[in-house]
């Protein structure tokens, strides 16, 4: 008994959701009680039982100009009955030249089944496995306000569902159409190129696009040698220096602006429009961009100029921090201004709607795998703001850095430009500079001393050695030199080889120390050979491989 009860329950459910499937699917429609009852009866060859056949049957229809059948693909509520025969062709004309000039058709997301249900698409989709009554095929722009293009699946009575462009899109078309109708100079051109050539594109934009790129580069390339003459000509070295800055992005912003004008003066085809639109916004802000760093590299060249020696002294701590700190303002200014200007290209571009992106966007696969992928760009450009808030190395400082004794560059995104003083360029990450220990010279008092340690034999007089370091700092130039206090002699070490006697060599300039400290070990040691050559035991007696 349990179990044939069983198989009845099972058979229940079978059947309950079979009924509420075909529920569903039934649901899946408009319902209408006449629909454009002044056009007549649709002719039996008119394929309208899905989304890509009523697509289809446009453009077919559109090439042979048969407007007339067309019209029949539109929901004319909006239209009198009386007046639907004389407009409703006329709408389907002006539908297509919208169609046709700014829109890109999703032919995958146009599904070719009676119930637009999409098969393919995975479990976490808003509509996956169910039927659709409304499909969006677009949206278009004016004014700030978008007006989508719809089908709709329409059941009349008992007849069978069809789909058509939807009312509130016929409602539209009027003020489509005036928007983005061929212009009064296309309307000019000869019937010839305003025909069709290929890819849907008309003979007047395969030929005038090539043109309208060739002008726009000639454009820009004069205003490149005209910045550059200017630059030639100016009499102050600042103002060649920012003339030279504007050049590029002045050049971009020419070009750009000549694409802008011609585009606005015709109307081109959906999969050209599709690109122009986001290669102009990308296009303006490229020349902001490179306007931005371009100054700012200038500005910060003329504050903090490495070979200038004067620019490391103690007295330009004040200019090493604004220099440090207009450096952060670039790379904030950068990042605004990227992300402002990823912003407005992905929304001209319509990214999300286009090329499959919707799906990885839906799904937030597309942010982890850019997450992913930008994770060290990102730690780095977090770190290199850190270094530039925190001031805990400045552009100039003089810093010692893996036992390298270098000065700071560049606080760059991703890198710290250090310059060794054998005048190598040292590029270290960003997070690995900030990840090790390092000694930063100039960072708040400008006196420091330099330590140089000599072994010398157990029985060497130390006292002996004392006046020689001090003999030896007298003939250095005493502005290298801190105060005399501050020099010290000491025995920090011994063991069985002899003393180690470390000098404290107190240096005012930390720029000039590993110079003043080289120069200053040479001295002492040629005085202590002068000294050993007297008798006197100052080195230990240990030969270098015993010491080993």
């Amino acid at each position: 008994m349990r179990r044939i009860a069983r198989h009845i329950l099972i058979t229940c459910l079978w059947i309950s959701t079979g009924l509420f499937s075909t529920a569903a699917a039934q649901d899946a429609v408009f319902e209408s009680d006449v629909m454009n009852a002044g056009l007549g009866p649709a002719p039996d060859t008119l394929d309208r039982s899905s989304p890509q056949s009523t697509m289809e049957a446009l453009l077919d229809l559109a090439d042979m100009q048969d407007f007339s059948t067309a019209a029949h693909l539109l929901n004319l509520a909006p239209v009198p009955a009386p007046e639907q025969a004389e407009k409703g062709p006329e709408l389907a004309r002006k539908l297509y030249e919208v169609i046709a000039r700014k829109v890109v058709i999703d032919w995958p997301d146009l599904i070719d089944r009676p119930d637009g249900m999409d098969a393919n698409a995975t479990s976490d989709g808003a509509v996956a496995g169910q039927a659709r009554r409304s499909i969006l095929l677009w949206v278009l722009i004016i004014d700030d306000r978008p007006y989508p293009i719809r089908l709709d699946r329409i059941q009349v009575g008992d007849t069978q569902p069809v789909w058509v462009f939807s009312e509130r899109s016929v409602a539209n078309i009027e003020k489509l159409h005036a928007e983005f109708r061929p212009s009064k100079l296309e309307e000019a051109l000869p019937g010839w190129a305003r025909e069709n050539a290929f890819w849907r594109l008309m003979w007047w934009e395969v030929l005038g696009i090539p043109l309208m790129l060739v002008l726009a580069a000639l454009s820009g390339i004069l205003t490149y040698k005209a910045l550059s003459r200017v630059a030639d000509n100016a009499r102050h070295d600042f103002r060649t220096e920012i003339v030279q800055s504007t050049r590029m992005p002045a050049m971009i912003f020419v070009t750009t602006t000549i694409i802008a004008a011609i585009s606005a003066m015709f109307v081109f085809s959906g999969g050209v429009s599709t690109f122009i639109s986001p290669f102009l916004a990308l296009g303006y802000v490229l020349s902001i961009l490179i306007l931005v760093i371009n100054v700012i590299d200038r500005i910060i060249d003329r504050l903090v100029d490495f070979d200038d020696v004067s620019l490391k002294s103690a007295q330009q701590d004040g200019r090493r921090s604004m220099a440090t700190k207009i450096s952060l303002a670039r790379r904030i200014l950068i990042v605004v201004i990227f992300v402002i200007g990823a912003g407005i290209v992905m929304t001209e571009a319509n990214l999300f709607r286009t090329f499959g992106f919707s799906l990885l966007a839906s799904a937030g696969a597309l942010t982890l795998i850019l997450g992913f992928a930008a994770r060290e760009v990102l730690s780095n450009i977090m770190s290199s703001m850190q270094i530039a808030l925190n001031q805990s190395a400045r552009i100039g400082d003089k810093v010692l850095f893996k036992d390298h004794v270098c000065h700071v560059e560049r606080i760059n995104f991703t890198f710290v430009q250090l310059r060794v003083w054998t005048g190598v360029r040292l590029v270290v990450p960003v997070t690995e500079f900030v990840a090790e220990t390092f000694e930063n010279w100039t960072l708040q008092e400008t006196n420091m001393k330099r330590l140089i340690a000599v072994k010398v034999a157990h029985n060497a007089d130390v006292a002996k050695l004392r006046q020689i370091f001090f003999d030896v700092i007298e003939s250095v130039d005493a502005d290298e030199l801190g105060d005399n206090d501050e020099h010290l002699i000491m025995v920090t070490d011994h063991d069985v080889f002899g003393q180690e006697v470390t000098f404290a060599l107190s240096c005012a300039d930390p720029n000039t120390s590993f110079v003043v400290s080289c120069d200053v070990r040479e001295r002492l040691i040629r005085r202590m050979q002068e000294l050993e050559r007297t008798g006197v035991d100052v080195f230990p007696k240990a030969e270098p491989a015993e010491a080993a």
